[in-house]
């Protein structure tokens, strides 16, 4: 199932041909029908030889429809790159021809046509020019077949050029997240909003649900056809019209793209390998405003040079995209630049959402090369350092890579120790993953944290666990999955609410040691009318009452531990005698003040030992 796209200079018989092909005029606007001329895209599809039915895209040739243009060749399996005989290599054939070279097509058939309107000797001629233009790019070496769309004359070698070429394609991939970025969204009498372009990566169904990105609308798929006929399942490659529930055709545009929910998030930054053309003999310059195409969508933005400050015609480097609006893309997907005259460069998609880089850095330089050219286990561990800590589905979905190919080199990783898959994650089956190195980062920064907060807090049993997270810039989420991870391993422990480092123990130096001792004989010497805890610091205070010595009971008020349960003893036996007690009656059966028994009757209040009943006080049941 594939899609062949035409390609060529303005006038040089795209349509005539596709028509003579397929029997399907694609030229459906009237102003197109009525100037002879392609505006926007145009579909079809015809039955080969051996009886493989493909989709063809017609595309426009004048300069001043280009994005159009744009917008149809990026989904395409095999150029078809038209060349009129009686003209020649024109401009806009070599312009479409740097974009199929760009896009990295690299199959196509050559068709030269207009064959009956010139003298053997010049249609010879005309063959060669046209194997010299295409030497040196992606399609060097295709057949080159005369023909003409008026008397036939080659559409027998041409079907069987195109049949030999498509034959080498290896089968569409079905990685089961399906991509159908929209060029057409149309309303349909009785059917409401249809949209349609070239279905890529996943099939899709009839009632799946969906989501269009960038925006997140959801939708349903009510509807689904392929080559005008009604399926159940539209599979990759094909061109596809899907009838959607939900969605107005308003909110819709080029460039969109209806995926499987979840699966695609729109960027605004990529990180690309950019190659400058040739033909124009223009260097591609840092920081140069561009139009950004991929797929059928078209954006602007600035292009930020990463490892020089200009391209020469032909030369590579690696770059940075800042896009002015978001658009849906994947790593792996290609890409072209323009600026309003000409097209200058394209390339393949290396990273999506990328920070700003450093320019003129060799391990930005270095990274990009790993994830660029790398093994499957080297792409998805770099996907993984961009992210982490990361859910392994997103990773896999960011590798870039099919599926099963990035699931096997994830258990490569977790298996090597490379990749570490962090315990208590959440959710069953999803796992929260972390490069060993990067883990061993933030175990670094834990330490350090956690050992700064106990040299300055040395009472204390550890840092609150909020203030560790904050510190950390982590979600509770990922804070519970490192801490079952960390105190698992001995690096650290939970302490209640707060966390500390294995070996830390709450300590008295000689000084504090005898200051707190002194505090607790004052304390014993008055047990239900002690001094005011205001001569300790907070550290002291919290240490003693961590280690269970005194019991605070509100600000300025602690007894000892021995002496808070005798009152709190007390209390409660009288209440069990005369089923309630009052304010004026505890301070008679402690011999205190009036401070200390609203104090204490306030914190047994608090420790649901008692309850206030209008003046009194009863305890609590159960």
């Amino acid at each position: 199932m594939y899609t062949i796209g035409t390609a060529g200079h303005v006038d040089h018989g795209k349509s005539a041909l596709v028509q003579a092909l397929t029997g399907i005029d694609p030229d459906r606007l009237r102003e197109e029908k009525e100037r002879g001329l392609t505006i926007d895209l145009g579909f079809a599809w015809f039955t080969l030889p051996g009886g493989e039915e493909v989709s063809i895209v017609d595309v426009p040739g004048h300069e001043r429809f280009i994005k159009n243009m744009l917008a149809g060749v990026g989904g395409i399996d095999l150029a078809l790159l038209v060349i009129a005989a009686d003209e020649g290599v024109m401009p806009q054939t070599r312009e479409h021809l740097a974009i199929i070279d760009l896009l990295g097509i690299e199959h196509g058939v050559v068709a030269v046509t207009k064959a009956d309107l010139v003298e053997p000797d010049f249609l010879e001629l005309a063959k060669a020019e046209a194997e010299d233009v295409i030497a040196g790019t992606s399609i060097e070496g295709a057949s080159v077949i005369a023909c003409s769309a008026v008397n036939r004359e080659g559409f027998e070698d041409l079907m069987a050029a195109l049949e030999d070429e498509l034959a080498k394609l290896p089968a569409r991939r079905n990685n089961g997240r399906p991509r159908l970025p929209i060029d057409r969204a149309f309303k349909m009498s009785g059917f409401g909003t249809v949209v349609t372009g070239t279905l890529v990566d996943g099939s899709l169904r009839l009632g799946d649900e969906v989501e269009i990105v960038p925006g997140r609308l959801k939708s349903r798929v009510r509807g689904l056809q392929t080559h005008g006929r009604k399926v159940e399942v539209a599979q990759p490659g094909r061109r596809t019209a899907a009838n959607l529930s939900g969605v107005a055709v308003d909110e819709l545009e080029r460039g969109l793209v209806v995926a499987s929910p979840g699966f695609l998030k729109a960027v605004s930054t990529v990180d690309v390998r950019l190659r400058a053309v040739r033909y124009t003999g223009r260097a591609v310059r840092h920081n140069l405003s561009v139009t950004f195409h991929s797929g059928p969508a078209e954006v602007e933005g600035k292009l930020l040079l990463l490892d020089r400050d200009l391209v020469p015609p032909g030369e590579t480097a690696w770059a940075q995209i800042r896009l002015s609006r978001p658009v849906a893309a994947l790593r792996g997907d290609r890409f072209v630049i323009r600026d309003p005259n000409d097209t200058l460069g394209g390339g393949s998609i290396v990273d999506v959402d990328a920070k700003r880089h450093r320019r003129h850095h060799p391990a930005t330089i270095a990274a990009l090369e790993s994830f660029s050219r790398g093994s499957p286990e080297e792409v998805v561990l770099a996907a993984l350092r961009r992210r982490e800590p990361a859910e392994a589905q997103q990773v896999i979905i960011e590798s870039g890579l099919d599926g099963a190919t990035a699931r096997d080199a994830l258990d490569t990783l977790i298996a090597s120790g490379d990749v570490v898959a962090l315990p208590g994650a959440g959710l069953a089956g999803v796992l929260m993953l972390y490069s060993a190195d990067g883990l061993m980062v933030m175990t670094s920064h834990l330490r350090e944290i956690l050992a700064a907060y106990h040299e300055l807090s040395s009472l204390r049993p550890g840092m609150p666990k909020e203030e560790l997270r904050s510190r950390l810039g982590l979600t509770p989420r990922v804070l519970d999955s490192l801490l079952a991870y960390w105190t698992g391993a001995g690096i650290a422990k939970e302490i209640g609410a707060a966390v500390a480092l294995t070996d830390h123990e709450p300590r008295l130096g000689p000084h504090a040691e005898a200051r707190a001792r002194a505090f607790i004989e004052q304390l014993r010497a008055s047990p239900f009318s002690p001094p005011a805890d205001a001569s300790l610091d907070e550290e002291l205070l919290a240490y003693l009452e961590a280690r269970g010595e005194i019991v605070r009971v509100s600000d300025g008020v602690a007894f000892t531990t021995d002496a808070y349960r005798e009152m709190a003893e007390r209390v409660s036996a009288h209440i069990r005698a005369n089923g309630s007690v009052t304010l004026a009656e505890v301070r008679d059966i402690l011999s205190t003040s009036r401070k200390y028994s609203q104090a204490l009757l306030e914190h047994m209040d608090a420790e649901r030992i008692t309850r206030r009943v209008g003046d009194a006080r009863v305890l609590r049941r159960g």
